[in-house]
C-alpha cells in the first residue's frame, strides 16, 4: 500500500496540473446547497443517496451525487461544514491537490465499487452516503496532527488523537454489529486512510530502535559533515547525486522526515523516511 502511496505522488509530481484545487471548497458549497434543499424539502436528500437498484432503472446521478450528501443535517450543520472544510483544506496543502484528489475521489470510488459487488454478487441492496468518506478523511487528519488541539463543545481543548480514538471504538462497533457482508463497507471506505496515512499511522506506534535508525542516524551525520567541507550544496540522501555532479538536477527536501534531508527529483517520492 504504502508503495502505492509513492507511485501516486510521484504521478502528481510528474503531472503539476493534476487535481482540483481547493476541492473541499467546492465539496463544502455542494454540501451547504444540499443541506438548504433538504430544509425545504425534508425528502430531497432520498434522491441523492447511492442506490444501486435505482441507478439500474436509470436514476444515474446518484454515482456523484452521494458523495456531496451533507456529514450533518441538524442544526450544528454549518459548524460541521466548516470542521471538514478545514480539515480537507490542511491535508491539500500538506499533500498538495493531486494527491488529495485522488485520496477523496479514490474513497468515492471504493464506495462505489462496494454497493455495485453487494447488489450483483450479494443480491443485498445498500444506500449509502458520504460518511464513511468524511471519516476517512477526519482519521487521516488525526495520523498527521495527533496532538492538534480543538474545542469540543467550543469550550474544553480536546486533542485530536483522544477524538479519532472516540470514532474509532463507534467505527468498530458498526463493523462488528453488522451481519457480513454489510460490515466490510467501514472496512472498504478506509483502505485510501491505510494507503495514505499508513506511515503516519506506524509514527504513532511505540517502536524500538532498529539498525536501520542507526544508519539513518550516520548517513545523516556524514551529510552534514560533507556540506560543511563546502563539498557542494544539495546531495540526494538515497543515490549520493550532488548539485556539483548534476548541476542540472533539481533537488528538494522531504517534509515527512524528522531532520533536514534533501533528495533530488527521482527519489524525493521513493525513499523510506527518516525517523531520527
Amino acid at each position: 500500500m504504502f508503495n502505492l502511496r509513492n507511485k501516486i505522488e510521484r504521478f502528481c509530481y510528474n503531472h503539476p496540473n493534476f487535481g482540483i484545487s481547493n476541492l473541499m471548497k467546492y465539496v463544502a458549497i455542494a454540501n451547504v446547497a444540499f443541506w438548504l434543499m433538504n430544509v425545504v424539502n425534508p425528502m430531497f436528500l432520498q434522491y441523492i443517496v447511492f442506490d444501486p437498484a435505482l441507478i439500474m432503472r436509470g436514476q444515474v446521478w446518484r454515482i456523484v451525487s452521494f458523495m456531496f450528501f451533507p456529514p450533518n443535517t441538524g442544526l450544528l450543520a454549518l459548524l460541521v461544514f466548516y470542521f471538514y472544510y478545514w480539515i480537507g483544506s490542511i491535508l491539500e496543502r500538506e499533500w498538495g491537490s493531486g494527491p488529495f484528489t485522488v485520496f477523496f475521489f479514490s474513497g468515492v470510488l471504493l464506495t462505489v465499487i462496494y454497493g455495485f459487488v453487494m447488489y450483483f454478487a450479494f443480491n443485498t441492496r445498500v444506500m449509502l452516503d458520504s460518511s464513511y468518506i468524511y471519516l476517512s478523511m477526519f482519521f487521516s487528519f488525526a495520523a498527521m496532527y495527533p496532538d492538534m488541539q480543538v474545542l469540543f463543545m467550543f469550550i474544553i481543548p480536546v486533542r485530536m488523537k483522544f477524538l479519532a480514538l472516540v470514532d474509532a471504538v463507534f467505527f468498530v462497533i458498526s463493523v462488528l454489529g453488522n451481519p457480513f457482508p454489510v460490515n466490510l463497507l467501514p472496512l472498504v471506505a478506509l483502505l485510501n486512510f491505510f494507503i495514505f496515512c499508513g506511515d503516519d499511522l506506524k509514527a504513532l506506534l511505540p517502536r524500538k530502535k532498529s539498525q536501520s535508525t542507526i544508519n539513518f542516524r550516520k548517513e545523516s551525520a556524514r551529510i552534514r559533515y560533507e556540506q560543511q567541507s563546502k563539498l557542494y550544496n544539495h546531495k540526494c540522501a538515497v543515490c549520493g547525486k550532488t548539485d556539483v555532479d548534476y548541476p542540472d538536477l533539481e533537488f528538494r527536501y522531504c517534509s515527512r522526515c524528522e531532520g533536514y534531508h534533501c533528495f533530488c527529483s527521482e527519489h524525493i517520492n521513493n525513499h523510506i523516511h527518516f525517523t531520527e
